[in-house]
């Protein structure tokens, strides 16, 4: 009883997004003291995830158990087998044992809600994880030359500036319970992810925008530390700002965190390879427009760039830990 009223006591954090830059700062938020709730976009088509997607008419699960992995409570090598991609065999190659698993789950359980509940029992998982609806949608762009790209996974390829991008169908159905989290949350955090194919679409479901744009919880944006090749050419900061709110039509966040830490040049020689650079912090185009700014060093560098999940947990804990306060 006691610990049921501490977890009550904690704040409750509903964040946003999809892709590995959310699951890598989940790693470093579930070891706060906060109730977490995963909202993950259901727009993936490419890969194992687009695959299963097609075949088995099921939201595409790749986004889903990266998060589920990512706050699960197991040995390291549970988490590894999850990832496990298949090298060989016909018609394994190229799905991950955890995308297959879940997929089983949704078989046994009837429906992909119950089959990610369920999974995330087995898996002890630190929160919960909800996919924005219970059905995959069709995510559509319209570029600046007005051709329509059609489907998550082509829209980077297409090699032209993005407009805006689209659900198809517009009218899909929040899940309840994600619509629930958000209005009873303290914390709202939005990002890191793709932009245009992780991080809008989930706002593009109309009634998880309304509970947002309602929310009167603390509204965070972590903005990605390298812009995305055919998604966010070029971007700063303030160009990532104003793609979301021109998308849902109001000015979401009140904290902004950033990195602001050096990019080794062998590194940025690296990304330029693959078209990407360091997004920039047009810090006084930022602040005008009523953002409040957490700027640090928050990048590790191993294969890749990612945030520092420590770092990065330790300011987002620190903001909803002062907005508890004031709210006292």
């Amino acid at each position: 009883m006691a610990r049921k009223k501490a977890e009550r006591q904690r704040p409750r954090i509903v964040v946003m997004g999809g892709g590995t830059g959310l699951s890598v700062m989940l790693r470093g938020l579930k070891e706060k003291p906060l109730d977490i709730t995963a909202i993950v976009t259901v727009a993936d088509d490419g890969g194992s995830s687009g695959i299963l997607r097609s075949e088995l008419h099921m939201p595409p699960p790749g986004d889903i158990r990266s998060v589920l992995t990512a706050l699960a409570d197991v040995e390291p090598s549970l988490s590894d087998m999850l990832k496990y991609r298949f090298t060989s065999g016909t018609g394994l190659a190229g799905h991950s044992l955890g995308n297959l698993i879940l997929a089983a789950m949704t078989d046994i359980t009837g429906d992909f809600v119950s089959g990610v509940r369920e999974l995330s029992r087995v898996l002890a998982v630190r929160g919960r994880v909800l996919p924005a609806a219970n059905q995959a949608v069709v995510l559509k762009a319209e570029m600046e030359d007005g051709t329509i790209i059609e489907g998550e996974s082509n829209i980077p390829k297409a090699g032209q500036r993005i407009k805006r991008v689209f659900l198809e169908p517009d009218d899909i159905e929040a899940l309840p319970e994600a619509v629930e989290a958000l209005k009873e949350a303290d914390a709202i955090l939005i990002g890191p992810g793709s932009l245009y194919t992780s991080i809008i679409p989930n706002l593009l479901v109309p009634k998880l925008a309304q509970a947002v744009v309602q929310s009167n919880a603390v509204k965070m944006f972590v903005c990605n530390v390298m812009t995305q090749p055919g998604e966010t050419d070029n971007y700063s900061v303030s160009d990532h700002l104003e793609a979301v709110q021109q998308h849902i039509g109001h000015q979401l966040f009140d904290y902004i965190i950033v990195n602001d830490g050096e990019i080794p040049p062998q590194v940025q020689e690296k990304y330029a390879e693959q078209g990407s650079k360091a997004v920039h912090l047009d810090l006084d185009e930022v602040t005008s427009r009523g953002y409040k700014v957490i700027a640090d060093s928050l990048v590790l560098f191993r294969t890749y760039l990612r945030h520092d999940a420590d770092k990065l947990s330790h300011h987002i804990y620190q903001l909803v830990e002062n907005w508890m306060l004031r709210k006292e």
